[in-house]
């Protein structure tokens, strides 16, 4: 995976997406077990080149880690990340190799019609796993919201879990005729 410059996109101009390919837990499911699950983010290229824009960058080479601040997006295919800062952890065998991005600030990950959202999101590029937390919400489309303190997305097989306390949300009922 290498890191490379994008071209120079505002952050209100970068439109946030992400889809999803199958629906919560049935509702009773949620009062059963202390973890919901969600298949979301299935067929996710966790591969693809990484693009990023911020206010500011800096690079510290001896620790292996860059350090984007201010209006931060991250792009990955059709996966985006959006916060104030990031800490980018790579190893250096001739080209930076992204290890994991630690996201803080109002971070938002989104693809498609879906958006997750936390006080800190960790993009581990190694397990293909994003955790995020502090006051984590997952919504999809207009309707349906899962609330945790925790959510753990696994890219490889596109299921999410939620687990911190309390787990709730709300489901969207279709119209009936």
């Amino acid at each position: 995976m290498t890191l490379r410059r994008p071209r120079l996109l505002s952050a209100r101009a970068m439109p946030l997406r992400m889809t999803a390919t199958a629906a919560l837990l049935a509702a009773g499911a949620i009062v059963a077990v202390p973890q919901l699950a969600a298949q979301v983010f299935s067929g996710h290229n966790s591969d693809a080149p990484v693009d990023y824009a911020a206010d500011r960058i800096e690079l510290q080479d001896k620790q292996d880690r860059v350090i984007l601040s201010g209006n931060v997006d991250v792009r990955q295919g059709e996966l985006e990340l959006r916060a104030a800062r990031t800490v980018v952890n790579f190893t250096n065998k001739g080209s930076m190799q992204i290890q994991r991005i630690t996201a803080s600030g109002g971070v938002v990950v989104t693809r498609g019609d879906e958006r997750a959202t936390g006080d800190v999101g960790i993009y581990d590029f190694n397990k293909k796993i994003i955790t995020m937390t502090g006051n984590a919400t997952l919504k999809r489309g207009n309707g349906d919201t899962l609330r945790g303190g925790r959510f753990v997305i696994d890219l490889n097989t596109g299921v999410s879990s939620a687990s911190g306390g309390r787990v709730s949300g709300t489901f969207t009922v279709p119209k009936q005729n």
